[in-house]
């Protein structure tokens, strides 16, 4: 048997450095906890940024890939296969949309959804083709490709990977001002995500939401909301934006809606908006493949079925206020929804992320001085309790 060492030394030698993982070994898992070759155990409290949201191996969502794995794992688009329409018809029925396009990646979502964007404003608003233009927020994310990092106010995402794409204006998050200022005849969408994840876990101003998907359509502007991270009961509902009542026009969906098991993303729109595709327009060899679509499928039955939603809501509140009870001065600020959590500190956060490691709890700092707390939703509350208190043995001064 390797060693973690081993195994992180060859990881290092042979992979590109385009990642630096924390020296932590996953070598099994199951639910909220998961266990290196040594045999030590320790608590997710990342879940692969929300894509197991159902937490690792969910024993029904294992069994529905065993029993499609004996059946049909792909088939591409140029044939239709048994699982795809089922599926289809479910996503339709959680996001109330007439429509869903169905990729794999998030960052692949994103610029369909970015596509679906222009050529709608092509085809539907007049605009004139190759003037289209699009809203986003500073600190997004939104993937990896270069037209997605056009969009990104990072330097370090950026760097050395110009010419960059055109057709793109950044505002402040949370700025209707800006927002109303940014839109011209050319605007045909604003893409926002309704809790900005890998900036921190930044919660907007309330009613920035509503308020913003009013301001589009008066202005006849496609609301796209990237739910990605935030979707399928994370937030405690089923999509971040209904906690401000908005139905965005375009949903961008992925990680847990493959179960954490399978990259499945998808967008999902009224037949006004997705009608704008044609046979030919737009497409993914492996997006909608069987496998894929019968592990989502009852990734969507069980957060229906189990009630999700408030599970995260309720079992986030109780976080919370576990996490305020530690007692540091570098802590500045708590915040989140659901079981989407961040503790920023006015240090630089990654000591403390070592410290919860050496205790058993697995987290991750993002933008130097947040620590993102996001547990799969099913983790118990014995499990939660044992884990606020390594917590508190890591960040208490």
């Amino acid at each position: 048997m390797q060693s973690s060492r081993e195994i992180m030394q060859k990881t290092e030698k042979y992979g590109a450095h385009n990642y630096h993982p924390k020296e932590v070994v996953f070598e099994k898992a199951e639910g909220a906890v998961v266990t290196n070759p040594e045999g030590e155990k320790f608590y997710d409290m990342l879940s692969a940024y929300s894509a197991l949201n159902f937490g690792h191996r969910h024993p029904e969502l294992i069994q529905a890939a065993k029993d499609q794995l004996d059946k049909v794992t792909l088939t591409s688009r140029a044939f239709h296969n048994s699982v795809l329409g089922d599926w289809m018809q479910k996503v339709c029925e959680v996001t109330g949309k007439d429509m869903v396009l169905p990729m794999n990646t998030g960052a692949e979502a994103v610029e369909t959804a970015l596509k679906t964007a222009r050529r709608w404003g092509s085809f539907v608003k007049g605009v004139e083709d190759g003037k289209q233009e699009i809203l986003v927020c500073a600190n997004n994310f939104h993937g990896r490709t270069i037209t997605i990092i056009t969009m990104s106010t990072d330097p370090d995402a950026r760097r050395g990977y110009g010419p960059f794409t055109p057709g793109f204006k950044v505002i402040e998050y949370g700025s209707i001002d800006q927002l109303k200022a940014g839109i011209n005849e050319n605007t045909v969408a604003f893409l926002v995500e309704p809790i900005q994840g890998e900036a921190g876990i930044i919660v907007p101003p309330a009613g920035f939401l509503k308020e913003a998907y009013e301001v589009c359509k008066a202005s006849n502007v496609l609301f796209i909301a990237d739910e990605v991270q935030t979707g399928f009961a994370r937030t405690g509902r089923m999509f971040a934006c209904e906690h401000e009542d908005v139905v965005p026009d375009i949903y961008v969906l992925g990680k847990a809606l493959g179960g954490g098991i399978i990259a499945v993303s998808a967008i999902a729109g009224n037949k006004d908006i997705l009608g704008v595709f044609e046979p030919g327009s737009h497409g993914s060899t492996f997006g909608g493949n069987p496998l894929g679509a019968a592990v989502s499928l009852k990734a969507l039955e069980i957060i229906q079925r189990d009630n999700y939603p408030e599970m995260a809501e309720e079992k986030g509140r109780y976080f919370m206020d576990k996490l305020k009870e530690i007692k540091n001065d570098d802590i500045v600020e708590i915040r989140g929804r659901g079981l989407l959590i961040g503790v920023e500190f006015s240090v630089n956060a990654a000591p403390y992320v070592k410290k919860l490691i050496e205790n058993g709890v697995l987290a991750k700092e993002t933008h130097e001085k947040t620590i993102r707390f996001a547990p799969p939703i099913p983790i118990t509350y014995e499990q939660l309790d044992d884990a606020c208190e390594k917590i508190k043995m890591a960040l208490a001064k």
